[in-house]
């Protein structure tokens, strides 16, 4: 073999050599099908706390206006109770006894005679010491998705299961704790929540009753369509001494 056809050769042996290696290198860089890839995560649905659609209960009192708006739907006989018990619709005894009380308003003039910082404050107790009650109890309504998860939750104090009466606490904070165990009828607004937070912190003594009464001077119900209450007068400042 010559020179030229030795160059001839290996001129026609290289391409050939070379189409062959491309072309077995896509076969080795492709791996066999990928197996199945795991579903997404699946997000569990975020459920929402129920939304309060009741009337409006508007506190006024001798530190400003607590504003709570009811759970009608998850706890009606709490609502009607409370409703009831402060328009005067609802018929009630004094916890000392006597006759029974008719078209009488019951929570106007009342204290929050129990605060506590950092957990709540508790009104509606005609006797003022924890001990009163209207005449009457009412059984619990305890909804599964309504907890204690958000500062402000309005609820029934009581002494026990099913002992509901006219006691009352709003929450400073989120307690879990509580779940099951109160039944909640309201939710009340950030600024009543923080209200709430400033009437906890007055001077008490070691039952935890302000020193200085905080009055439930006025409740209103607001139903929807209709205006809220003016604002109550400031107390007029003391003239300073000179």
């Amino acid at each position: 073999m010559n020179c030229r056809t030795l160059r001839r050769t290996l001129s026609l042996a290289v391409p050939v050599a070379l189409y062959a290696a491309l072309a077995a290198v896509p076969a080795l860089a492709q791996s066999a099908p990928p197996a199945d890839l795991p579903d997404a995560p699946t997000v569990a649905a975020v459920k929402s706390d129920p939304v309060p659609t009741g009337p409006t209960i508007v506190i006024d009192t001798t530190m400003g206006r607590l504003t709570c708006k009811t759970f009608d739907k998850q706890a009606p006989n709490a609502v009607a109770n409370f409703i009831g018990l402060a328009e005067g619709t609802r018929d009630w005894t004094a916890t000392s006894g006597g006759p029974k009380q008719h078209g009488k308003r019951f929570f106007d003039g009342l204290t929050f005679h129990r605060v506590i910082p950092g957990f709540m404050i508790q009104g509606g107790d005609p006797v003022g010491d924890g001990t009163g009650d209207p005449g009457y109890f009412f059984d619990d309504e305890i909804t599964p998705g309504l907890k204690f998860s958000v500062a402000g939750r309005l609820a029934m104090a009581n002494s026990g299961p099913n002992t509901n009466g006219s006691q009352f606490f709003i929450a400073e904070d989120a307690f879990a704790e509580l779940d099951g165990k109160y039944t909640i009828f309201g939710q009340c607004d950030a600024h009543s929540t923080l209200l709430a937070a400033s009437i906890a912190r007055v001077d008490r003594n070691s039952n935890d009753k302000p020193t200085t009464p905080v009055v439930i001077e006025r409740v209103t119900i607001v139903r929807d369509g209709q205006p809220m209450p003016p604002l109550p007068a400031l107390p007029p400042v003391a003239a300073s001494q000179k």
